[in-house]
């Protein structure tokens, strides 16, 4: 069948969710109820052994599913490359260290210069903080940083979309 990345990991997403609603429909299934009167006798209320069986295999179907397409997933994702030569694996562990940078920009770009009144005993003073950094150097940066996630997320956007033939 032909289909890209983006239709890919949709499909992976939705077996995720089957894969979770089959793990609790599992753990629903995995007991029979009965009552056993004082005589001996036992009457069987709630028989789920073949609902059971069949969720179970259902469950272990779709996680070997996920896995296959995952796999094909990842192959792609270290095969198609960027404009500038990274792979699109390269180019996401380089989008996501880029965005832990861009957080730490933003909070320092949040600080300010402080001036506070000390009084002791017999003593007054102002304890001042000053910020060590230039804040309009760290504020190009992080303006550089988010243009340069842009560019990248827009590239992966591109090669999520090239069709290719897959075998699911």
């Amino acid at each position: 069948m032909k289909t890209n990345l983006s239709s890919l990991m949709n499909v992976v997403a939705e077996e995720e969710r089957k894969f979770a609603e089959y793990g609790c429909n599992v753990n629903e299934y995995a007991y029979n109820t009965s009552i056993q009167e004082l005589d001996g006798k036992i009457n069987v209320i709630e028989d789920y052994t073949e609902d059971f069986k069949k969720i179970f295999e259902e469950y272990k179907q779709t996680q070997i599913k996920i896995t296959k397409i995952k796999s094909i997933i990842y192959e792609k994702n270290n095969t198609f490359k960027l404009p500038d030569g990274r792979t699109i694996q390269e180019a996401i562990v380089d989008n996501t260290n880029l965005r832990k940078m861009k957080s730490l920009y933003s909070s320092l770009l949040n600080k300010r210069n402080s001036k506070r009144r000390v009084t002791e005993v017999n003593n007054s003073y102002f304890e001042c903080k000053t910020l060590n950094y230039d804040i309009e150097k760290i504020k190009n940066e992080n303006e550089l940083i988010e243009k340069k996630i842009q560019e990248t997320d827009f590239e992966i956007s591109k090669l999520n979309s090239i069709e290719f033939e897959v075998n699911i």
